[in-house]
């Protein structure tokens, strides 16, 4: 699957991105947006053998700008909903390719899953995050206090994105 957007070439991830992977997983430490996520692994053989589970799942892509993975973007799939993830290196943040590929792929669900339910979480005081899901369409109908560690809590919204709610005319 190769879906090609203006700028953008997505793709599923495969084993052998693992290298890129590792560099996004190094980038995204140092961000200050880290401490809303779960830990992620460091070690070689670790990242390695994610990304293996990553593209064993088929719900997992990259996305590349001219050959070149700048990040990815990911999708759970439970009972007729999508839970989208996203990860981008920070090198290129405020460019709109984030936007860009989760569009392209939301709408590649839609019409070859026939996906209509889309979420995601993120915690509220991330404001790029929080703005990029409400610019595709994402609607927070909740929060609830996170913690990853004992340490540390903050507030998680829960995000929906109904594109029968957006056009009841989708799909019939």
């Amino acid at each position: 699957m190769m879906i090609n957007t203006s700028r953008l070439h997505i793709r599923h991830l495969c084993a052998e991105d693992w290298i890129e992977i590792k560099e996004i997983f190094s980038d995204f430490r140092q961000s200050s947006y880290a401490m809303y996520d779960a830990p992620l692994p460091t070690e070689e053989v670790e990242i390695q053998e994610l990304t293996r589970r990553f593209a064993a799942s088929n719900l997992f892509f990259s996305v590349d700008l001219k050959n070149k993975m700048i990040g990815y973007l990911c999708f759970h799939a439970e009972n007729g909903r999508y839970d989208l993830g996203y990860c981008f290196h920070s090198a290129h943040h405020g460019n709109g390719y984030a936007y860009e590929s989760a569009h392209a792929l939301i709408q590649y669900f839609a019409q070859e899953y026939n996906a209509r339910v889309f979420t995601a979480g993120t915690a509220i005081d991330n404001t790029p995050s929080c703005n990029l899901l409400k610019k595709l369409g994402f609607i927070c109908v909740s929060t609830e206090t996170v913690s990853f560690n004992a340490d540390f809590s903050f507030t998680g919204g829960n995000f929906v994105l109904d594109l029968e709610r957006l056009n009841p005319c989708v799909g019939g």
